[in-house]
């Protein structure tokens, strides 16, 4: 199945209460270190609405990178159960999955992770790879894409020729090539300085404003953790009580 890559801004009803986009049920999560398991998650329950701006708070080893792991499919919860989209991602094979995540997530990382011998609009096409489109086709929407971050001029730069700012906005571009169900950003500002951080986040609230894009991410930093719409709270392992709206 090809990824949807229309790139469409939707209209948001603030009044009208979305549907979750992600249910995650009980899940529960330990790495093991010889013969002793090491619990990272606990009985974990919660929803993500369609169009959400999530934040994941929490102290270092709280979980917080595990639990967006799983609900990327990047890793296997040992119980409960995740859906996205309706899709119930617990219970596909590896290779199953992988092909789900190529048409529903869209990451973003703290170092960035572009390939340095590739161009900005290169490293855009990357996810297009995975797809049916024709090579004039994958150019065509990694330009849109990086048009979208304002970062046409830089199209034919590499990493190293663009600053640290630059280069998140390329992998945030990257991110959204394949119009994904869902955005993760891991620790997105956390190697930035404070104005191009400020950047990346009011563009990852145009993204989640403009075109309804569910963003899920993982910060320490409550400046950051300011721009979402909700914040959720871990502490080792267990999820406290959130309010519906950001307190912060």
């Amino acid at each position: 199945m090809n990824p949807k890559i229309v790139l469409s801004a939707k209209g948001a009803d603030l009044a009208e209460p979305k549907t979750p986009i992600v249910e995650i049920k009980n899940i529960s999560k330990s790495y093991h270190r010889e013969n002793l398991a090491v619990p990272v998650l606990h009985d974990i329950t919660f929803d993500i609405a369609e169009g959400e701006f999530l934040a994941l708070m929490g102290p270092s080893g709280s979980g917080k990178t595990t639990l967006l792991n799983l609900l990327a499919g990047i890793d296997k919860a040992d119980s409960g159960t995740i859906r996205v989209g309706g899709v119930d991602i617990t219970a596909l094979s590896e290779t199953e999955l992988a092909h789900w995540r190529a048409n529903n997530v869209g990451f973003i990382f703290q170092f960035y992770n572009l390939i340095p011998v590739l161009k900005a609009v290169e490293n855009v096409e990357l996810p297009l790879h995975l797809t049916a489109l024709s090579g004039r086709e994958r150019r065509e929407h990694a330009e849109m894409a990086l048009r979208m971050v304002s970062l046409e001029h830089r199209m034919d730069h590499y990493p190293k020729e663009m600053s640290g700012g630059e280069q998140q906005r390329v992998a945030i571009a990257r991110a959204i090539v394949t119009d994904p169900t869902i955005l993760v950003a891991d620790e997105p500002t956390g190697d930035l300085d404070r104005v191009s951080a400020e950047e990346i986040l009011t563009m990852m609230e145009r993204l989640n404003g403009e075109m309804d894009k569910t963003i899920v991410m993982v910060t320490h930093d409550p400046r950051a953790a300011r721009r979402a719409k909700v914040v959720r709270l871990l502490d080792k392992g267990y999820m406290n009580d959130a309010p519906a709206q950001n307190p912060l």
